[in-house]
This record gives structure tokens, sequence and C-alpha cells, in this order.
């Protein structure tokens, strides 16, 4: 679709051909050219297809990595929490 729309026809004209919506095909079109963009992106820059999909990666990196941390937690408490009973016990044998 994007290569038809560079050799000049319309989103509208591939949408009555193809039996989709002229802005998904505006759409594909503007995805296309910022993946295509050759200079470093700014702020107000919308994200690659690249980008999305390691920012996704990352997320999920994050969302996993607090898991750990909190099983980690969980587990020092109820060691410390073991230690200090144990501790308590031995002392007054």
């Amino acid at each position: 679709m994007i290569a038809l729309v560079q050799t000049g026809k319309t989103p509208a004209q591939l949408a009555r051909e193809f039996g989709c919506t002229a802005q998904t095909i505006g759409n594909w079109v503007g995805q296309a050219a910022v993946d295509a963009r050759k200079k470093p992106p700014t702020a107000k820059d919308p994200l690659s297809t690249a980008e999305r999909e390691q920012l996704a990666r990352l997320r999920r990196q994050v969302r996993q990595l607090q898991v750990e941390r909190d099983i980690l937690a969980k587990a020092t408490a109820w060691f410390a929490g073991n230690s200090d009973a144990r501790s308590k016990t031995s002392t007054r044998s």
C-alpha cells in the first residue's frame, strides 16, 4: 500500500480498491515515514516500529523484575523472621 501511495495513488483510491479505510492507509504511510527517518528523533517525534517493539519488550522486563524483586523481598523478610525466632530459642537453651 505504501509503495502504491508513493507511486501517486491516493489513500481514498486504494481504500475503494482494497476495501479498507483511507485513514488506515494514511496511518501506514505515516508510520513508514517515521520508520524511514534518518535523523535522531526528538521528544515530539512519534516512535518507529522498532522503538515501539523495544519499549514493549523493556516494559515486560520491568514487570518481570518487579515481580522477582517482590518475591525476594518477601523471602528476605521470611528468612529474617525465621532467623530471629531461632536465635531467641537458641539463647534460652
